[in-house]
């Protein structure tokens, strides 16, 4: 289970710290399972399924052959990894991550540039505006996107968002992350 729970939270893009705030469990606890030291009990690979939006099956699986034709996530059922789905945050729009190329995310960015570290990954990503505007800022240049814009580039390009002008800007963002 060690290997398949990074991948998943790796191909996620979440931290240790938010996937234990998300489970309920300390970082020093899923680091160690990560690292194969700890073996998690039901009840935690349970809560490491929730939330990580996956079937427990995916956390100790490595074969994707009994993989369903499709996922399907209602509105109501969609669930948020970062922030709580009424301001900046992010949630998944898909269920058995470990077992998609193609990751979609519903993104609300902060107003601002909070956190001074610029994303960067394997694959590419793809933007598109769904409300409000938002800035795309590349480190050596910054580009201004509005509702109905899409942007579509090389994720191993440094780059971090935000949403400007009086609206929250939503976001539809699909990685292809390289297996």
């Amino acid at each position: 289970m060690s290997i398949r729970l990074k991948l998943l939270r790796k191909k996620l893009g979440i931290t240790l710290e938010v996937l234990a705030d998300k489970a309920g469990m300390t970082k020093s606890y899923l680091s160690k399972v990560e690292r194969g030291l700890n073996t998690p009990s039901i009840a935690s690979a349970l809560k490491l399924a929730r939330a990580l939006n996956v079937n427990v099956e995916e956390l100790f699986s490595e074969d994707a052959s009994d993989q369903a034709r499709y996922s399907l996530v209602r509105q109501g059922e969609r669930q948020a990894l970062v922030g709580s789905g009424e301001g900046p945050g992010y949630a998944v729009l898909t269920s058995q991550v470990g077992q998609r190329s193609l990751l979609p995310f519903l993104i609300q960015p902060p107003t601002e540039f909070s956190d001074p570290t610029f994303k960067e990954h394997q694959g590419e990503e793809f933007l598109f505006v769904h409300s409000g505007q938002v800035e795309v800022d590349f480190m050596t240049e910054r580009v201004l996107l509005g509702k109905g814009d899409a942007l579509h580039f090389n994720a191993q390009t440094p780059h971090r968002l935000r949403s400007i002008g009086p609206q929250q800007a939503q976001l539809l963002v699909v990685v292809q992350g390289a297996e």
